[in-house]
């Protein structure tokens, strides 16, 4: 683990080496065949997102005209998430140190040109464990703030198989990713970057 100078962001360069980048790879690419990736569209205006996403684990986070939520189903095939690979759920374990399992795995697929403003997750009933994030592909630069809009912000890049882990105090820290960097690794065929964000969504 390197420090952040951010009290409660942790932050694990190459936590997963390159052969275990490619396994949950693999892994990300049985999700997607069983769960298509979707574009989320912002509530009330349905401006798309630049990302596309899907989910795996018992919940799925979705956006759309009607809100941001958590939901048991797709939004367009109407079956459940496939489940969370093992992989992610071990990495939950030893990083998260809280008692429960994640329920949810956003995937997000940045192809070229995405990107994502500042934010706070909190759609969530309960926040006491962490968000664990996880980068495959492209390096991103990724953003801190402060919990409040409008605060000194610093950004750190982000690379394939680093793993960012944020709670206690940093929990509702604003964050978004200002670019990713193009070409910078060769994990994904097509280019670009996945990033896998877990999250409990109930009460532990």
């Amino acid at each position: 683990m390197v420090e952040t100078g951010i009290e409660g962001v942790r932050y694990f360069p190459a936590y997963f080496d390159a052969e275990a980048q490619r396994a949950l790879l693999a892994d990300v690419e049985a999700v997607r065949a069983d769960a298509p990736f979707f574009t989320p569209r912002m509530p009330r205006t349905a401006k798309p997102f630049s990302v596309q996403m899907t989910n795996c684990g018992p919940l799925g986070w979705v956006a759309d005209v009607d809100g941001y939520r958590y939901q048991p189903l797709h939004p367009e095939t109407g079956r459940p998430w496939p489940a969370m690979p093992a992989a992610l759920t071990d990495l939950w374990d030893e990083v998260a140190a809280v008692a429960g399992p994640p329920e949810a795995c956003l995937i997000n697929h940045y192809a070229a040109g995405a990107k994502m403003g500042l934010h706070q997750d909190r759609d969530e009933a309960d926040f006491s464990a962490p968000v664990v994030s996880v980068s495959l592909g492209d390096t991103a630069v990724f953003r801190l703030g402060g919990t409040k809009r409008g605060g000194k912000t610093t950004s750190m890049r982000l690379a394939s198989g680093d793993v960012i882990v944020f709670g206690g105090p940093a929990r509702l820290i604003y964050h978004g990713i200002d670019r990713v960097l193009a070409g910078s690794s060769s994990l994904l065929a097509e280019g670009g970057r996945y990033n896998l964000t877990l999250r409990r969504v109930t009460p532990l």
